[in-house]
Protein backbone atom coordinates (compact mmCIF):
# COMPACT_ATOMS: atom_id res chain seq x y z
CA UNK A 1 0.00 0.00 0.00
CA UNK A 2 2.91 2.52 1.09
CA UNK A 3 4.61 1.92 -2.41
CA UNK A 4 1.05 2.33 -4.09
CA UNK A 5 1.09 5.78 -2.63
CA UNK A 6 4.21 6.69 -3.27
CA UNK A 7 3.71 5.86 -6.59
CA UNK A 8 0.50 7.70 -6.49
CA UNK A 9 2.03 11.21 -5.04
CA UNK A 10 0.81 13.48 -8.26
CA UNK A 11 -2.46 12.29 -7.48
CA UNK A 12 -2.59 12.85 -4.01
CA UNK A 13 -1.31 16.19 -4.73
CA UNK A 14 -4.35 16.89 -6.80
CA UNK A 15 -6.86 15.62 -4.56
CA UNK A 16 -5.28 17.77 -1.65
CA UNK A 17 -5.21 20.43 -4.28
CA UNK A 18 -9.68 20.07 -4.31
CA UNK A 19 -9.51 19.81 -0.37
CA UNK A 20 -8.04 23.24 -0.05
CA UNK A 21 -9.50 24.45 -3.35
CA UNK A 22 -13.17 24.10 -2.11
CA UNK A 23 -13.23 25.55 1.32
CA UNK A 24 -11.06 28.72 0.28
CA UNK A 25 -13.08 29.11 -3.39
CA UNK A 26 -14.76 32.57 -1.67
CA UNK A 27 -11.69 33.87 -0.33
CA UNK A 28 -10.21 33.19 -3.70
CA UNK A 29 -12.87 34.79 -5.67
CA UNK A 30 -13.21 37.66 -3.18
CA UNK A 31 -9.68 38.68 -3.05
CA UNK A 32 -8.80 40.57 -6.43
CA UNK A 33 -8.25 39.42 -9.81
CA UNK A 34 -4.51 38.48 -8.98
CA UNK A 35 -5.58 36.03 -6.27
CA UNK A 36 -8.02 34.37 -8.56
CA UNK A 37 -5.50 34.22 -11.48
CA UNK A 38 -2.77 32.78 -9.45
CA UNK A 39 -4.86 29.81 -7.85
CA UNK A 40 -6.35 29.06 -11.00
CA UNK A 41 -3.12 28.71 -12.34
CA UNK A 42 -2.26 26.71 -9.14
CA UNK A 43 -5.49 24.17 -10.16
CA UNK A 44 -4.42 23.70 -13.78
CA UNK A 45 -1.09 22.44 -12.47
CA UNK A 46 -3.09 19.74 -9.49
CA UNK A 47 -5.19 19.31 -12.70
CA UNK A 48 -2.22 18.09 -15.23
CA UNK A 49 -0.95 16.14 -12.55
CA UNK A 50 -3.98 14.31 -11.67
CA UNK A 51 -4.32 13.87 -15.50
CA UNK A 52 -0.66 12.56 -15.74
CA UNK A 53 -1.50 9.92 -14.00
CA UNK A 54 -5.05 9.22 -15.55
CA UNK A 55 -2.91 8.69 -19.01
CA UNK A 56 -0.32 6.28 -16.70
CA UNK A 57 -2.90 4.12 -15.90
CA UNK A 58 -4.18 4.18 -19.44
CA UNK A 59 -0.82 3.78 -20.44
CA UNK A 60 -0.27 0.57 -18.32
CA UNK A 61 -3.76 -0.97 -19.67
CA UNK A 62 -2.64 -0.09 -23.20
CA UNK A 63 0.92 -2.39 -22.47
CA UNK A 64 -1.99 -4.87 -21.41
CA UNK A 65 -3.99 -5.45 -23.97
CA UNK A 66 -2.00 -4.02 -26.81
CA UNK A 67 -2.49 -2.29 -30.01
CA UNK A 68 -5.00 -0.92 -31.14
CA UNK A 69 -6.64 -1.25 -27.81
CA UNK A 70 -4.18 0.38 -26.25
CA UNK A 71 -3.90 3.54 -28.02
CA UNK A 72 -7.92 3.50 -27.85
CA UNK A 73 -7.93 3.64 -24.29
CA UNK A 74 -5.29 6.38 -23.34
CA UNK A 75 -7.28 8.76 -26.13
CA UNK A 76 -10.83 8.03 -24.91
CA UNK A 77 -8.99 9.06 -21.52
CA UNK A 78 -7.51 12.17 -22.82
CA UNK A 79 -11.08 12.86 -23.97
CA UNK A 80 -12.79 11.93 -21.08
CA UNK A 81 -10.75 14.02 -19.23
CA UNK A 82 -11.35 16.83 -21.70
CA UNK A 83 -15.54 16.51 -21.67
CA UNK A 84 -15.68 16.61 -18.11
CA UNK A 85 -13.57 19.82 -17.93
CA UNK A 86 -16.11 21.26 -20.68
CA UNK A 87 -19.24 20.07 -19.21
CA UNK A 88 -18.42 21.36 -15.79
CA UNK A 89 -17.38 25.20 -17.69
CA UNK A 90 -20.28 25.67 -19.59
CA UNK A 91 -22.43 24.50 -16.28
CA UNK A 92 -20.84 27.53 -14.35
CA UNK A 93 -20.80 30.03 -17.39
CA UNK A 94 -22.05 29.30 -20.58
CA UNK A 95 -19.99 30.14 -23.08
CA UNK A 96 -21.16 29.80 -26.85
CA UNK A 97 -18.08 29.16 -28.29
CA UNK A 98 -16.06 27.60 -25.89
CA UNK A 99 -16.96 23.83 -27.24
CA UNK A 100 -15.74 24.72 -30.46
CA UNK A 101 -12.88 26.28 -29.93
CA UNK A 102 -12.03 23.74 -27.91
CA UNK A 103 -12.56 21.28 -30.26
CA UNK A 104 -10.83 23.50 -33.01
CA UNK A 105 -7.48 23.95 -31.05
CA UNK A 106 -7.57 20.33 -29.60
CA UNK A 107 -7.35 19.13 -33.07
CA UNK A 108 -4.57 21.71 -33.82
CA UNK A 109 -2.74 20.36 -31.06
CA UNK A 110 -3.17 16.52 -31.51
CA UNK A 111 -2.11 16.37 -35.52
CA UNK A 112 0.37 19.77 -35.33
CA UNK A 113 1.87 19.86 -32.45
CA UNK A 114 2.02 16.33 -30.89
CA UNK A 115 2.38 14.71 -34.38
CA UNK A 116 4.47 17.34 -35.96
CA UNK A 117 7.12 17.29 -33.05
CA UNK A 118 6.90 13.80 -32.95
CA UNK A 119 7.78 13.08 -36.18
CA UNK A 120 10.40 15.92 -36.33
CA UNK A 121 12.29 14.53 -33.31
CA UNK A 122 11.76 11.38 -34.09
CA UNK A 123 13.15 12.36 -38.04
CA UNK A 124 16.19 13.65 -36.78
CA UNK A 125 16.83 10.29 -34.76
CA UNK A 126 16.17 7.71 -36.61
CA UNK A 127 15.31 9.10 -40.22
CA UNK A 128 12.12 7.78 -42.17
CA UNK A 129 9.86 6.04 -39.12
CA UNK A 130 7.28 3.25 -40.86
CA UNK A 131 3.78 3.07 -39.93
CA UNK A 132 0.96 1.46 -41.00
CA UNK A 133 -0.58 4.24 -43.81
CA UNK A 134 -4.33 2.43 -43.53
CA UNK A 135 -4.74 3.67 -39.93
CA UNK A 136 -3.59 7.54 -41.33
CA UNK A 137 -5.60 7.58 -44.55
CA UNK A 138 -8.84 5.94 -42.23
CA UNK A 139 -8.27 8.64 -39.12
CA UNK A 140 -7.93 11.68 -41.74
CA UNK A 141 -10.85 10.92 -44.31
CA UNK A 142 -13.54 10.36 -41.00
CA UNK A 143 -11.88 13.18 -39.16
CA UNK A 144 -13.14 15.64 -42.45
CA UNK A 145 -15.70 13.63 -42.33
CA UNK A 146 -16.71 14.70 -38.61
CA UNK A 147 -16.01 17.99 -38.47
CA UNK A 148 -17.33 18.98 -41.99
CA UNK A 149 -20.87 17.41 -40.40
CA UNK A 150 -20.40 18.89 -37.05
CA UNK A 151 -18.33 22.36 -37.50
CA UNK A 152 -18.39 23.29 -40.85
CA UNK A 153 -22.12 22.50 -42.05
CA UNK A 154 -23.82 24.22 -39.17
CA UNK A 155 -22.78 27.69 -40.53
CA UNK A 156 -25.41 27.47 -43.06
CA UNK A 157 -28.34 25.93 -40.99
CA UNK A 158 -31.04 28.50 -40.07
CA UNK A 159 -31.55 29.36 -36.56
CA UNK A 160 -34.88 27.73 -36.00
CA UNK A 161 -33.76 24.69 -37.01
CA UNK A 162 -30.59 23.97 -35.18
CA UNK A 163 -32.41 21.58 -32.84
CA UNK A 164 -33.67 19.40 -35.42
CA UNK A 165 -29.82 19.21 -37.22
CA UNK A 166 -27.97 19.30 -33.38
CA UNK A 167 -30.19 15.84 -33.01
CA UNK A 168 -29.49 14.71 -36.47
CA UNK A 169 -25.49 15.77 -35.29
CA UNK A 170 -25.95 14.01 -32.25
CA UNK A 171 -26.61 10.85 -34.70
CA UNK A 172 -24.36 10.70 -37.14
CA UNK A 173 -21.56 11.10 -34.73
CA UNK A 174 -22.75 8.34 -32.54
CA UNK A 175 -23.27 6.37 -36.06
CA UNK A 176 -19.65 7.34 -37.18
CA UNK A 177 -18.03 6.26 -33.86
CA UNK A 178 -19.85 2.81 -33.75
CA UNK A 179 -18.69 1.72 -37.29
CA UNK A 180 -15.20 2.98 -36.11
CA UNK A 181 -15.24 1.05 -33.06
CA UNK A 182 -16.06 -2.33 -34.79
CA UNK A 183 -13.09 -1.63 -37.17
CA UNK A 184 -10.48 -0.79 -34.58
CA UNK A 185 -11.30 -3.79 -32.54
CA UNK A 186 -13.16 -5.97 -35.19
CA UNK A 187 -11.88 -7.43 -38.76
CA UNK A 188 -10.17 -4.06 -39.75
CA UNK A 189 -7.88 -3.82 -36.58
CA UNK A 190 -4.74 -4.46 -39.13
CA UNK A 191 -4.74 -1.17 -39.78
CA UNK A 192 -4.29 0.20 -36.74
CA UNK A 193 -0.94 -1.43 -35.78
CA UNK A 194 2.60 -2.39 -37.57
CA UNK A 195 4.43 -5.15 -36.94
CA UNK A 196 8.01 -3.87 -36.05
CA UNK A 197 11.48 -5.48 -36.21
CA UNK A 198 12.50 -7.76 -32.99
CA UNK A 199 15.35 -5.49 -32.66
CA UNK A 200 13.19 -2.74 -32.52
CA UNK A 201 11.00 -3.63 -29.26
CA UNK A 202 14.69 -5.11 -27.45
CA UNK A 203 13.53 -2.55 -24.47
CA UNK A 204 9.66 -3.59 -24.36
CA UNK A 205 9.97 -7.25 -22.79
CA UNK A 206 10.88 -5.69 -19.59
CA UNK A 207 8.14 -3.10 -19.64
CA UNK A 208 5.52 -5.66 -20.36
CA UNK A 209 6.94 -7.85 -17.47
CA UNK A 210 5.81 -5.49 -14.78
CA UNK A 211 2.88 -6.17 -12.88
CA UNK A 212 -0.18 -4.79 -13.95
CA UNK A 213 -3.23 -4.80 -11.52
CA UNK A 214 -6.02 -4.09 -13.66
CA UNK A 215 -8.45 -3.79 -11.42
CA UNK A 216 -6.48 -1.19 -9.18
CA UNK A 217 -5.47 0.78 -12.85
CA UNK A 218 -9.12 0.96 -13.86
CA UNK A 219 -9.91 2.11 -10.37
CA UNK A 220 -7.20 4.74 -10.40
CA UNK A 221 -7.98 5.72 -13.64
CA UNK A 222 -11.76 6.38 -12.65
CA UNK A 223 -10.83 7.68 -9.21
CA UNK A 224 -8.13 10.50 -11.56
CA UNK A 225 -11.13 11.57 -13.47
CA UNK A 226 -13.39 12.76 -10.69
CA UNK A 227 -10.54 14.73 -8.87
CA UNK A 228 -10.12 16.53 -12.36
CA UNK A 229 -13.90 17.03 -12.38
CA UNK A 230 -13.83 18.43 -8.99
CA UNK A 231 -10.46 20.94 -9.58
CA UNK A 232 -12.39 22.07 -12.86
CA UNK A 233 -15.41 23.55 -10.61
CA UNK A 234 -13.56 25.85 -8.90
CA UNK A 235 -10.60 26.43 -11.55
CA UNK A 236 -13.18 27.57 -14.23
CA UNK A 237 -14.46 30.44 -12.00
CA UNK A 238 -10.72 30.98 -10.78
CA UNK A 239 -9.83 31.22 -14.49
CA UNK A 240 -12.36 33.37 -16.28
CA UNK A 241 -12.01 35.69 -13.21
CA UNK A 242 -8.45 36.13 -13.23
CA UNK A 243 -8.63 36.80 -17.16
CA UNK A 244 -11.21 38.86 -16.88
CA UNK A 245 -10.62 42.57 -18.65
CA UNK A 246 -6.92 41.56 -19.38
CA UNK A 247 -7.46 41.61 -23.14
CA UNK A 248 -6.51 37.48 -23.33
CA UNK A 249 -8.05 36.42 -26.95
CA UNK A 250 -11.12 34.45 -25.38
CA UNK A 251 -9.53 31.42 -27.43
CA UNK A 252 -7.38 31.03 -24.93
CA UNK A 253 -9.95 29.55 -22.47
CA UNK A 254 -10.25 26.85 -24.67
CA UNK A 255 -6.26 26.19 -25.58
CA UNK A 256 -5.99 25.53 -21.87
CA UNK A 257 -8.40 23.10 -21.33
CA UNK A 258 -7.32 20.98 -24.78
CA UNK A 259 -3.53 21.71 -23.40
CA UNK A 260 -4.75 19.77 -20.34
CA UNK A 261 -6.36 16.86 -21.74
CA UNK A 262 -3.46 16.89 -24.29
CA UNK A 263 -0.20 17.10 -22.02
CA UNK A 264 -0.27 13.30 -21.11
CA UNK A 265 -0.83 12.30 -24.86
CA UNK A 266 2.53 14.59 -25.78
CA UNK A 267 4.88 13.11 -23.26
CA UNK A 268 3.51 9.16 -24.51
CA UNK A 269 3.38 9.98 -28.44
CA UNK A 270 7.55 12.18 -27.75
CA UNK A 271 8.74 8.86 -25.95
CA UNK A 272 7.08 6.43 -29.08
CA UNK A 273 9.18 8.21 -31.54
CA UNK A 274 12.53 8.11 -29.79
CA UNK A 275 11.65 4.75 -29.35
CA UNK A 276 10.99 4.42 -33.55
CA UNK A 277 7.47 3.41 -32.56
CA UNK A 278 5.93 5.94 -34.94
CA UNK A 279 2.54 3.63 -35.48
CA UNK A 280 1.62 4.96 -31.54
CA UNK A 281 2.28 8.28 -32.34
CA UNK A 282 -0.06 7.94 -35.47
CA UNK A 283 -2.69 6.07 -32.96
CA UNK A 284 -2.70 8.80 -30.83
CA UNK A 285 -2.24 11.96 -32.51
CA UNK A 286 -5.06 10.83 -35.23
CA UNK A 287 -6.91 9.20 -32.83
CA UNK A 288 -6.96 12.02 -30.20
CA UNK A 289 -8.33 14.20 -33.09
CA UNK A 290 -11.22 11.68 -34.51
CA UNK A 291 -11.89 11.02 -30.62
CA UNK A 292 -12.16 14.75 -29.42
CA UNK A 293 -14.47 15.43 -32.20
CA UNK A 294 -16.77 12.37 -32.47
CA UNK A 295 -17.05 12.31 -28.54
CA UNK A 296 -17.49 15.25 -27.40
CA UNK A 297 -19.62 16.57 -30.32
CA UNK A 298 -22.45 14.71 -29.45
CA UNK A 299 -22.44 15.35 -25.75
CA UNK A 300 -22.43 18.79 -25.81
CA UNK A 301 -25.26 18.86 -28.25
CA UNK A 302 -27.08 16.55 -25.96
CA UNK A 303 -26.42 19.14 -23.12
CA UNK A 304 -27.40 22.22 -25.27
CA UNK A 305 -30.48 20.56 -26.57
CA UNK A 306 -31.32 19.90 -23.28
CA UNK A 307 -30.73 23.59 -21.47
CA UNK A 308 -32.40 24.80 -24.55
CA UNK A 309 -29.25 26.78 -25.40
CA UNK A 310 -27.34 26.33 -28.77
CA UNK A 311 -23.64 26.10 -29.38
CA UNK A 312 -21.96 28.30 -31.69
CA UNK A 313 -20.09 25.18 -33.37
CA UNK A 314 -19.46 26.34 -36.57
CA UNK A 315 -16.15 27.34 -37.06
CA UNK A 316 -14.77 30.82 -38.34
CA UNK A 317 -13.23 31.10 -41.54
CA UNK A 318 -9.84 31.33 -40.29
CA UNK A 319 -10.02 28.19 -38.09
CA UNK A 320 -11.86 26.37 -41.53
CA UNK A 321 -8.60 27.60 -43.56
CA UNK A 322 -6.55 25.93 -40.76
CA UNK A 323 -8.25 22.76 -40.59
CA UNK A 324 -8.43 22.49 -44.17
CA UNK A 325 -4.69 23.27 -44.75
CA UNK A 326 -3.81 21.03 -41.46
CA UNK A 327 -5.61 18.19 -43.03
CA UNK A 328 -4.53 18.44 -46.83
CA UNK A 329 -1.06 18.48 -45.57
CA UNK A 330 -1.68 15.44 -43.49
CA UNK A 331 -2.80 13.45 -46.15
CA UNK A 332 -0.38 14.37 -48.21
CA UNK A 333 1.97 13.70 -45.70
CA UNK A 334 0.38 10.14 -44.13
CA UNK A 335 0.00 8.69 -47.52
CA UNK A 336 3.28 6.40 -47.92
CA UNK A 337 3.67 4.81 -45.18
CA UNK A 338 6.71 6.86 -43.45
CA UNK A 339 7.68 10.27 -41.72
CA UNK A 340 10.77 11.86 -41.40
CA UNK A 341 11.73 15.34 -40.03
CA UNK A 342 10.73 17.57 -43.06
CA UNK A 343 7.19 16.30 -42.50
CA UNK A 344 6.91 16.90 -39.08
CA UNK A 345 8.54 20.49 -39.37
CA UNK A 346 5.60 21.23 -41.64
CA UNK A 347 3.02 20.34 -39.18
CA UNK A 348 4.83 22.38 -36.20
CA UNK A 349 5.10 25.09 -38.81
CA UNK A 350 1.03 24.95 -38.86
CA UNK A 351 0.99 24.57 -35.24
CA UNK A 352 3.48 27.64 -34.81
CA UNK A 353 0.54 29.26 -37.23
CA UNK A 354 -2.31 28.40 -34.89
CA UNK A 355 -0.36 29.96 -31.67
CA UNK A 356 0.11 33.31 -33.49
CA UNK A 357 -3.70 33.47 -35.06
CA UNK A 358 -5.08 32.69 -31.71
CA UNK A 359 -2.58 35.25 -29.92
CA UNK A 360 -3.85 37.89 -32.47
CA UNK A 361 -7.77 36.72 -31.50
CA UNK A 362 -8.31 34.98 -34.43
Amino acid sequence: MLTYLKDEKFLLLAVLAAFIAFPFEHWLLSNGQGTALAGGIALVAAIVCASMRVAHHAELLAHKVGDPYGTMILTLAAVLVEVVILAIMMSNEPSPTLVRDTIYSAVMLDINGILGLAALMGGLKHGEQSYNDDSARTYSVMILTAMGVSMVVPEFIPEGDWKTYSAFTIGAMVLLYALFLRMQVGPHSYFFSYSYPQKKRKNQPAEQEQPISLTRSIGTLVFGVVVIGALAEVMSKTVDLGLEGTGAPPVMTAILVAAISAAPEILTALRAALANRMQSVVNIALGASLSTVILTVPVMEAMALYSGQPFQMAMTPVQTVMVFITLLVSAINLNDGETNAIEGMTHFVLFATFIMLSLLGL
